[in-house]
């Protein structure tokens, strides 16, 4: 593994073939060399040689990589690129320190009870600065903030978040015992879902409680890092990695599974964990004994439940069209696709998008804000794919795409689609 994080080597063992530039997410936006896979590789094997100084020129290429790992899934040699970009985030903000909005959203990460008091209080106050749309769960900010402009499709904090709505544990009233199983399982929510789009964890509640199963509800868990991560704040990454690891160790044996509905918590969880543990051995052990147990909610449903079943058994069908946004870190990281498809396939019509693994551009905490530019660019292509479809709902496994996706649907004026997870459709096929 030490090996994935030597630029000189990558940049040794990449052959300039320029597979990764025409599938790469900001080279099609900006198309220059030096912000495509390979250009970043060079660079990188140039910094590691002393060739490169980390100025503020390269600091703005290596935060232009969306980490969409659309380059590492065509690479002839499996280049990792996005793993050596997300170590070199690590350096620029060691050097050049992380803005002021980006350590407070961090500090808020590490600390629930801040972060529990401040959505009540933004649930409180929000429609000061906010229209709300409760249908599509979005909302529009009613005057330009420094951070974020007017013209822009936002979430929106929940009254109450999902690890405050519910007892740690619910148990099945018709428990089925099975040698070998438990029959209960743990949910990891994930921060999106578990403040803003809180109706999903409700939806995967209501399918387990379905399934007859236990469900734990782990309420200390902590956010998994990924935003952090992606970022290049490893103290906030080391933090909360190292919290949750001791916690779920205390319980991890008690559960048959952790199902999580977020491709990004999922990924972060089951493979980023080792990869940011590369260097530490003992720790790395300890997440890659978690992972064994941590899956994507839909992939876990389909292959461990008899829910394909109940759901074709129940005859029932919805006249909307679904079309299937395939995340980036569901699809490419995690190998989720057909899963959520053939789960809902039971109840809706789906119909594809030209491009349903193309990147929707959501990129990350700086992506978001100071180079919002380039995930507007990116969410436009992504909006007129699910127009050209006619579907009334486009569904993925992922709040991050969810909130990306609902922008890039506002901005390119697609207003009569809404955005839905997978799992709160197939709860409503079991209603």
């Amino acid at each position: 593994m030490n090996n994935k994080f030597d630029y000189t080597q990558i940049s040794d063992d990449c052959v300039k073939c320029g597979k990764c530039k025409p599938v790469c997410t900001i080279f099609n936006i900006n198309q220059d060399e030096t912000t495509s896979p390979r250009g970043f590789i060079d660079l990188l094997g140039a910094y590691k040689r002393d060739d490169l100084e980390l100025d503020k020129n390269a600091k703005d290429i290596f935060e232009s990589c969306f980490l969409c790992t659309n380059c590492v899934d065509v690479c002839p040699n499996d280049l990792p690129t996005d793993m050596i970009i997300e170590q070199v985030r690590s350096d620029i903000a060691k050097k050049y320190g992380l803005a002021w909005y980006k350590r407070l959203f961090f500090f808020l990460l590490r600390h629930r009870k801040t972060m529990d008091f401040l959505s009540k209080l933004g649930w409180m106050f929000q429609t000061c600065a906010l229209k709300l749309d409760k249908q599509k769960q979005t909302a529009l900010p009613r005057f330009s903030l420094p951070i974020v402009k007017k013209d822009r499709a936002l979430p929106f904090a929940d009254k109450k978040s999902f690890l405050n709505k519910y007892p740690e544990n619910i148990y099945a009233k018709n428990k089925v015992i099975e040698e070998g199983k438990k029959n209960r399982v743990a949910i990891f929510i994930g921060c999106m879902s578990n403040y803003t789009y809180t109706n999903i964890g409700d939806s995967l509640v209501k399918i387990l409680k379905r399934l007859d199963l236990d469900i734990f509800i782990p309420k200390k868990q902590l956010c998994c890092g990924a935003p952090a991560y992606f970022t290049g704040d490893f103290d906030t990454v080391d933090y909360l990695v190292k919290k949750n690891i001791e916690y779920f160790e205390t319980w991890i044996d008690e559960v048959d599974a952790i199902v999580i509905p977020e491709a990004t918590c999922s990924a972060m969880i089951n493979q980023d964990w080792e990869h940011y543990l590369h260097d530490q051995p003992e720790w790395k052990e300890r997440a890659k004994a978690i992972s064994k147990k941590v899956f994507m909610a839909t992939k876990w449903l389909e292959n461990n439940t008899k829910l394909n079943n109940i759901l074709a058994m129940s005859n029932k069908k919805f006249d909307s069209i679904v079309t299937y946004h395939d995340p980036c870190h569901a699809r490419k990281m995690q190998g989720v696709w057909k899963e959520p498809r053939n789960l809902l396939s039971n109840n809706y019509e789906i119909k594809e998008m030209s491009d349903p693994n193309r990147c929707c551009g959501f990129g990350g905490v700086t992506m978001q804000t100071e180079k919002y530019h380039f995930a507007k660019a990116a969410g436009l292509p992504k909006a007129a794919m699910i127009k050209e479809t006619n579907a009334q709902i486009v569904s993925a496994e992922c709040s991050a795409c969810r909130m990306q996706l609902t922008n890039a649907l506002h901005q390119g004026k697609v207003e009569d689609v809404e955005f839905k997870n997978p799992i709160e459709l197939i709860a409503d096929a079991l209603e």
